[in-house]
């Protein structure tokens, strides 16, 4: 483990050599996010213009959703980040390199695509939790910490297992990453109230592609929803499921491989 850790310490010591010699490209990134998450919120007050309730939920709630939404995606997608694997790892052979080394080949990609501004995106998530909490005067227990710790992990987990099973896909084919912007979409689907949806969608975002469990499902269980409350208690079950999925479906992507010259 302390090998591991070394490796992330000299990976970030990189990360940050590199945004010191471009300091515009750090902060740019960092207001383009800003924008992006900005405008996901005024979406929802605009939809509230028309409606006093979405599916039984108030502003408030659909808006505390969202901020636990962003959590575990912006820890995700500083963490986790395999939009362009095919291109690079495949295609130009950078998968040759990334074997002949000693660490767990998808851990050094991980870390070689690590983007530390997207954490700003978590940060924001947990203020619009503060904010709206304390509109709804949600109640801050002894676990609700440790709560949001664990859910924020396992629905990590979740998306970690997912994109890492479809990635895995590079493997049998140079450009299967079409898919990854349809998961893309499909995951926004987690910031609002499954209830609002049609069963069939219900099924998907809860059973097939989980993404409930990394936004509505883990935060009603703050919200005192009595509904979802059994739901929420299965997302770290749910993200242990799915990391697992991925990470098989990774190694046996990694055996499949026979180089940039096969």
């Amino acid at each position: 483990m302390s090998y591991y850790f070394g490796l992330i310490g000299e990976y970030l010591k990189n990360y940050i050599k590199t945004r010191m010699t471009y300091r515009a490209d750090f902060w740019v990134e960092v207001i383009s996010d800003l924008l992006f998450q900005v405008t996901n919120l005024i979406f929802i007050f605009v939809i509230f213009m028309h409606t006093d309730s979405l599916g039984g939920w108030s502003q408030s709630e659909v808006v505390f959703v969202y901020g636990f939404f962003m959590v575990p995606f912006g820890i995700f997608s500083c963490f986790v980040n395999l939009w362009g694997f095919s291109e690079r790892y495949i295609v130009k052979g950078e998968m040759d390199r990334v074997m002949t080394r000693p660490a767990h080949n998808l851990f050094q990609i991980f870390l070689e695509n690590v983007d530390p501004p997207a954490l700003v995106g978590s940060i924001i998530g947990i203020v619009i939790m503060a904010v709206s909490g304390a509109q709804l005067d949600v109640a801050f227990e002894w676990w609700t910490i440790p709560a949001l710790i664990i859910l924020t992990i396992s629905a990590v987990a979740i998306y970690t297992g997912i994109y890492t099973a479809l990635t895995s896909l590079s493997f049998y084919s140079d450009a299967p990453t079409g898919i990854l912007p349809l998961m893309y979409n499909v995951q926004g689907y987690g910031r609002y109230p499954v209830t609002i949806y049609n069963r069939a969608i219900q099924v998907l975002l809860t059973w097939i592609m989980p993404f409930a469990f990394v936004g509505v499902y883990p935060a009603s269980l703050f919200l005192e929803r009595e509904e979802m409350r059994n739901m929420a208690f299965l997302t770290p079950l749910m993200g242990a499921i799915f990391f697992a999925i991925g990470l098989t479906a990774w190694n046996y992507g990694v055996r499949r491989y026979r180089g940039a010259g096969s």
